[in-house]
């Protein structure tokens, strides 16, 4: 139709034809236009609805920080870090949209003509020079390089199952920064999506890559907050144990162990935010106590034997909203054994005239809650008692208490009852026979003792009789020699013995007691 023959009808019919063809192009290219056009609306809508559930998991994160610490402070830190570097890739990214925006926004400031944006020079001019990619290019494409390795870095290796996604989302070419085109020929990935293209095209590319920044952050939250939580749910070894769960703290033998073995958090789980227990009464301290995840490990002394009570609130919250665990636990003391017990039989023995000291407990029954009796028992304090036994033979102990199931315990012992050993008279502290030169026969003191005895008693002489060699018998006030038997002593030659005898002596605890005849003492002067 282009030969030099043709006729004015024919170069009319191929004008029209051309005419035709351009027409055809330009309405193909206005509806291409206008599908990346909505697809950029569609986009940069849907960004705004993901940030806006961002924003939410990521003040989650923070109050959960604040308020349980532990684990969440480590996933604050992370979440942090991921929105720091999204926020800086995103608005450089928002930065070059404006810039090759500018001239279109002066007639469509809501970008909504797309059949407009069918030119790609202003971002050609950024991102490509003489030369190909441009350094401003150059330094996009590692700046979306470096965002990629600092997810991986700081999130996808807590979750390497992230990894290849975000590898995906953020893939800039091989090594070289090529990719491979539909020619099959090396082309470098900036080229290969934003060189030459309509600048409607451009900014769907730019926005869905924005997208990709929100959904990756989506993805962070969702496993920390989530995803985290659905891992730490599943019952294994690595998130439970088994604990112990008893109606009381203590066992005796032919009871009923009602026990029960019940899993207990011991990864995942919160720590207490505050503690308000008490034990026996008293509020517990900070140095008591160290919170640990889903409650508090104690530090307490054990205190003194019995039943003791703990009781109060554990205080959880979650996103502001504050929980009260109620806390009502008890345990029992028993008294430590510092030795064995060894007794012998026939030998509960208790002597009239002193007190007799005794220890009277039931193993897991605390003291206060004992009671013993029997004549001339009293007690002392906790588990002692002294015995003073009356007349007779025999004397019965009955020591009564409650076990914590209720269950009485009554047992009674028969003890022997004896009279105190005879005393022996002492001069100078010595008994028997002695030997002592006259001067100091004359200064000494007449006193009594308890030999062999486990008492330790101090008795007080009241009146002794002494017999001096050529003199009557010489019956003695107090427990010195009286001047009568002095005058008798200067009489007694070398050789001789004096003897002191019939001691009347008295225990000044128990001065009603009668002591048995004393056995007397022989003097020899030297």
């Amino acid at each position: 139709m282009a030969g030099a023959n043709e006729t004015p009808r024919n170069k009319l019919i191929a004008l029209m034809y051309l005419v035709f063809i351009t027409m055809l192009a330009l309405n193909v290219s206005k509806e291409v236009l206008d599908g990346f056009g909505q697809m950029f609306k569609k986009i940069r809508s849907a960004n705004e609805r993901v940030n806006q559930g961002n924003v939410i998991y990521y003040d989650k994160i923070e109050v959960n920080a604040s308020e349980k610490g532990g684990k969440w402070v480590g996933h604050d830190r992370t979440a942090k870090e991921i929105r720091k570097e999204s926020d800086a890739f995103f608005a450089r990214i928002q930065e070059i949209k404006d810039q090759i925006t500018e001239q279109q926004r002066i007639d469509d400031p809501e970008l909504n003509e797309y059949s407009r944006m069918d030119k790609g020079e202003a971002l050609d001019l950024i991102f490509f020079d003489a030369n190909g990619v441009s350094p401003d290019g150059q330094a996009f494409v590692e700046m979306v390089n470096a965002y990629k390795m600092r997810v991986i870095q700081v999130f996808a290796s807590q979750f390497p199952q992230y990894t290849e996604l975000v590898e995906e989302r953020f893939f800039t070419g091989d090594f070289e920064g090529n990719v491979e085109n539909r020619d099959g020929q090396k082309q470098p990935w900036l080229s290969f999506n934003f060189e030459g293209f309509p600048l409607i095209s451009s900014l769907a590319k730019l926005t869905m890559m924005q997208n990709d920044i929100r959904l990756t952050e989506s993805d962070v939250l969702n496993a920390l907050l989530g995803k985290e939580l659905e891992a730490s749910s599943k019952v294994t070894t690595d998130n439970y144990i088994t604990l112990l769960k008893s109606e009381k703290g203590a066992y005796y033998q032919g009871e009923v162990f009602d026990g029960s073995v019940i899993l207990g958090r011991k990864s995942g789980a919160q720590n207490p935010n505050d503690v308000d227990v008490k034990l026996d009464g008293r509020k517990l301290t900070a140095d008591e106590y160290e919170k640990i995840p889903g409650g508090i490990k104690l530090n307490v002394n054990a205190g003194r034997p019995g039943d003791h009570v703990i009781e109060g609130d554990l205080i959880f919250r979650d996103a502001g909203v504050e929980s009260r665990i109620p806390v009502s636990q008890s345990f029992a003391v028993i008294s430590k054994p510092n030795a064995a017990v060894i007794s012998a039989d026939k030998m509960n023995v208790v002597y009239r005239g002193v007190d007799n000291p005794m220890t009277i407990s039931i193993p897991g029954i605390p003291d206060d809650k004992i009671n013993a009796s029997a004549p001339g028992l009293r007690r002392a304090r906790g588990s002692k008692f002294n015995m003073n036994p009356g007349k007779g033979k025999e004397v019965t102990i009955t020591a009564t208490g409650k076990l914590p199931d209720g269950q009485a315990i009554s047992t009674k012992t028969k003890f022997r009852i004896k009279d105190l050993p005879k005393p022996s008279a002492t001069f100078f502290r010595q008994s028997g026979r002695i030997r002592l030169p006259k001067t100091s026969v004359e200064r000494a003191e007449v006193g009594a003792i308890m030999e062999d005895f486990d008492f330790d008693l101090t008795l007080n002489t009241l009146e002794f009789k002494i017999k001096i060699p050529g003199a009557p018998t010489i019956t003695c006030k107090g427990n010195r020699l009286c001047g009568q038997a002095k005058q008798a002593l200067t009489k007694v030659r070398k050789g001789q013995e004096i003897s002191v005898f019939d001691l009347k002596v008295q225990n000044p605890e128990k001065p009603n007691y009668k002591f048995k005849r004393v056995a007397p003492v022989l003097i020899e002067i030297l």
